[in-house]
């Protein structure tokens, strides 16, 4: 596999840090943040410079039940042609459910939520990441993603679900070893049982970040420090592989430039010690060993047509009852712990408030303090059914029939801001809207 080096997730916040980091060899960005025809120009010089620039895509929702959106595909593929990336990442997670698989209204996460390990759900990605693969020009690599609950009845383990997904679809592994921390606190998984199942040479790269713990419950936020634990899980996974590349995550809550080059600095310790550790001998795992003996050993065929049809019926129902129990107030499904769902959905109330207020910023400073208490009240019985910048007009439109705000100035600004945005053309340049304010401006020069 390509060698990548050492990178770190390029973000607006810090691009202009980014591109004097000493010692960067390639950088992450988020797809869905990139304009193919309108690159930033902080990643057109990082490429001049021969920094290599990878799409990382966080909606297609590979272990959803539906199969993948030909237009999310077509997008990603763009980027990664416009920005001539050796490779595309997306996530092991499904991030929407409901639709015709289940004649029950289309709901969003606007989160990564976790794939229950069963034979359904593995059919059914295997299936997904196939038909990714064939869509897109470089080859595919896919994160083990952070988990706040756990499914019941769950069939494997998630080394032996990566290792079954990486051996029958020849997709590459990208390994978050900061979200195999947050599985070990929030689900007691044992990072290391993960890492000795793990397909290690199918690593594509390894992505580490920071979180916080709060009242038992790891949050992965990617806006705090780099904790030693997720380091330690770091060391263990060099001592049985030299990975690619490995990456710094952050995402919020941006430090001093100097701050970050610190924790590259720990990320670099990290790898050294592991490789001391595994020193000149370093023993293969026994799945490592049994994919050198395999070479090209024919993978487990794919199932029936039918059979994966069905499959995906089955998980389109359990995902559909838990995103809905989730965003929607409908009951829990049965086996669920009713205490962690309730923390999820908090999570992604606060997550959908904390990203509308980032993609529509007018309307947080419009609304003022008034804005977090009401967008999680409309929240609690509006799922998301479109991205955020409906939400947030959606959001808006809502509060105006609603009565709200009290405050008649701020009433009228919000009505302004909405009749702006919510029509086919923006208000501003309507016609109609262009001659009465032109007029405007000549009565008052009278």
């Amino acid at each position: 596999m390509e060698r990548l080096g050492t990178g770190i997730g390029w973000r607006p916040e810090i691009a202009d840090a980014v591109e004097r980091m000493p010692g960067i060899d390639w950088v992450e960005a988020v797809a869905e943040n990139v304009c193919p025809g309108h690159l930033p120009d902080s990643l057109l010089r990082l490429r001049e410079r021969g920094v290599t620039v990878i799409p990382h895509g966080v909606s297609l929702g590979l272990g959803g039940a539906d199969r993948p959106d030909e237009g999310r595909l077509t997008a990603l593929a763009e980027r990664a042609e416009a920005l001539g990336s050796p490779l595309v990442t997306e996530h092991i997670a499904f991030v929407r459910a409901g639709g015709s698989l289940t004649a029950s209204p289309l709901l969003e996460a606007g989160h990564l939520l976790p794939v229950p390990r069963t034979r359904d759900a593995l059919d059914v990605l295997c299936e997904n990441i196939r038909i990714a693969q064939d869509a897109l020009p470089v080859p595919l690599a896919v994160e083990n993603i952070a988990a706040l609950l756990a499914w019941p009845g769950e069939e494997m383990t998630e080394g032996q679900f990566l290792y079954e997904l990486a051996d029958r679809t020849g997709v590459r592994l990208l390994i978050d070893v900061a979200n195999l921390h947050t599985n070990h606190v929030n689900r007691g998984e044992d990072p290391a049982k993960a890492l000795a199942e793990l397909p290690v040479e199918a690593i594509a790269y390894v992505h580490v970040a920071g979180g916080v713990e709060r009242d038992g419950v790891w949050h992965d936020s990617h806006a705090h420090p780099v904790p030693a634990q997720v380091l330690d899980i770091l060391t263990d996974l060099a001592s049985r592989v030299t990975p690619p590349g490995v990456l710094l995550e952050r995402d919020d809550n941006f430090p001093e430039p100097a701050v970050l080059e610190r924790e590259l600095e720990a990320i670099q310790g990290a790898l050294t010690k592991g490789w001391a550790r595994s020193a000149a001998s370093r023993v293969p795992s026994r799945e490592a060993k049994a994919i050198r003996a395999a070479g090209s050993r024919k993978t487990a065929p794919a199932p029936e047509a039918t059979a994966t049809d069905t499959a995906r019926q089955r998980l389109a129902l359990a995902q559909t009852a838990l995103l809905s129990a989730l965003v929607a107030g409908t009951p829990v499904p049965d086996g669920f712990d009713r205490v962690r769902l309730g923390v999820q959905a908090r999570a992604l109330g606060a997550k959908r408030a904390d990203v509308v207020a980032k993609v529509a910023p007018e309307l947080a400073e419009i609304l003022g303090d008034s804005y977090r208490p009401a967008f999680l009240a409309y929240a609690h019985s509006h799922p998301m059914t479109g991205g955020y910048r409906r939400d947030a007009l959606d959001f808006a439109g809502q509060l105006l029939l609603s009565g709200g705000p009290e405050n008649a100035e701020v009433r009228r600004e919000l009505r302004e801001w909405w009749l702006e945005r919510s029509g086919p053309v923006p208000r501003s340049t309507r016609p109609t809207v262009r001659l009465a304010r032109a007029t405007k401006r000549v009565l008052l020069r009278r």
